[in-house]
C-alpha cells in the first residue's frame, strides 16, 4: 500500500486534471466568429482556483512529514 504522501500527491494530480478539464472548450472553429462562452466564470475563475488547490495538495503531500508508519 502506498504511503499517505504518495496518496496525497496522486489526489492533487487528479484535482489538477479536473481543473484543466473544466477549462476546456469555448473556442470557435471559425477565426472570424467570436464566442463569448470562452470567458465564462467556470473557465476564468473556478478552474484556476481548482488547479491552485491541486497544487497546494501536491505541495502538502511533498512537504508532509510522515509519522511512524509500519511499512
Amino acid at each position: 500500500m502506498p504511503s499517505k504522501n504518495v496518496l496525497l500527491i496522486g489526489i492533487g494530480l487528479l484535482v489538477m486534471v479536473l481543473g484543466f478539464v473544466l477549462m476546456l472548450g469555448g473556442g470557435s472553429s471559425d477565426p472570424n466568429v467570436f464566442n463569448p462562452a470562452m470567458f465564462s466564470a467556470r473557465r476564468i475563475t473556478v478552474a484556476p482556483v481548482i488547479i491552485c488547490i491541486g497544487i497546494g495538495i501536491i505541495i502538502w503531500g511533498i512537504m508532509r512529514k510522515p509519522r511512524n508508519e509500519a511499512e
